[in-house]
């Protein structure tokens, strides 16, 4: 199969190589030639600065969209009416405008979109889903997500403030950038009821985006919970707490490891002297890290080309994602809760 890539910063370059790893040698690459990282490694690869005479000249089987958000759809749309298959990096957009053309256009085309979210390929992120969906912790009443870098290290290679994390013409801030929690928040409990937010500039770093944000979210599961995302934390931190009426799991991204503390059945609701949880830990393959959650996505990717696979992460889910961040500039902007029910 042939692949285009879109994009040859640091996610694009993190595609590149992992395609190869898996054995695809057939690639293409489409650049701007405003990468802040050496070329050295790209060398004998064909290179288009225009989609319409990459797709027409190659004809690639899927495309890769990994320029930045604010670009996303210059490339997934006419890629869409190509009917390439489209690995698309989250967020889908920097708005909800045009996303109605891609949706269309995959449709009458038979292009599958999967959406760039990583964590979804967590093993005990998965494993957390599967203890809630066996009901293993009862009823979930509340989360919380946490999930603070310093941006200025994210890319040391280039000035930060140049980055797409840290440009609003590019789709950053902290909300869309860091936007994975509001994805697998629904992929854990479910479907969102409303969102509040605080959220804003509120640090002495050189950008022009939100750096800090609060987001509150109330679930149609009735259990409440929230999002905390920050562009200053140092050293930086990603953790997970759900809690419910039979146990609490915790998970770090730190090790990968999910902690359940397991109330015991017979106290699995509440009373007024319950025993202490029991507690048991899951932990990732031995040797795993970061990279691994891409390779899987990769493979997914490739057997989704393939038509071996069905996207697991669907370009409705990346708009899903997209309208709770939205939402959250919305609900600073105004004052308010925003409804989705």
């Amino acid at each position: 199969m042939k692949f285009l890539i879109a994009g040859l910063g640091s996610i694009g370059r993190r595609h590149f190589r992992n395609l190869i790893a898996l054995g695809e040698r057939d690639i293409v690459l489409l650049r701007s030639h405003r990468a802040t990282l050496p070329a050295d490694e790209l060398a004998g690869y064909p290179v288009e600065t225009d989609i319409h005479a990459a797709l027409t000249k190659h004809k690639p089987d899927a495309v890769i969209v990994a320029n930045p958000t604010a670009l996303h759809l210059d490339v997934a749309i006419p890629a869409a009416q190509a009917g390439c298959a489209i690995l698309l990096e989250k967020p889908v957009s920097d708005s909800l405008d045009q996303l109605d053309v891609l949706q269309k256009a995959a449709e009458k085309s038979g292009s599958k979109i999967l959406v760039g979210f990583q964590f979804r390929y967590h093993p005990t992120l998965n494993k957390a889903r599967e203890l809630i969906q066996q009901g293993a912790l009862g009823q979930v009443l509340t989360v919380h997500a946490h999930w603070g870098e310093y941006v200025p290290q994210w890319h040391p290679w280039e000035d930060y403030r140049q980055s797409y994390a840290a440009r609003a013409d590019l789709g950053g801030g902290v909300i869309r950038t860091l936007t994975h929690p509001l994805d697998y928040l629904r992929y854990l409990i479910g479907e969102v009821d409303s969102l509040w937010s605080f959220n804003g500039h509120v640090s002495s770093l050189d950008l022009d985006v939100e750096d800090v944000a609060e987001i509150g979210l109330k679930f149609v599961s009735r259990a409440i919970g929230g999002v905390h995302l920050n562009y200053v934390q140092r050293p930086p931190t990603h953790r997970l707490e759900i809690v419910g009426t039979d146990g609490t799991l915790r998970w770090d991204n730190a090790d990968g490891i999910l902690h359940f503390h397991k109330l015991p059945t017979a106290f699995g609701s509440f009373s007024d002297n319950p025993p202490a949880p029991i507690l048991e830990t899951f932990g990732p393959p031995e040797g795993f890290e970061r990279n691994q959650l891409f390779v899987a996505q990769t493979r997914h990717f490739i057997e989704t080309t393939a038509g071996k696979a069905e996207p697991i992460c669907r370009l409705e889910d990346g708009i899903l994602a997209l309208r709770l961040a939205l939402a959250a500039h919305e609900s600073q902007r105004d004052g308010r809760v925003v409804k989705f029910q």
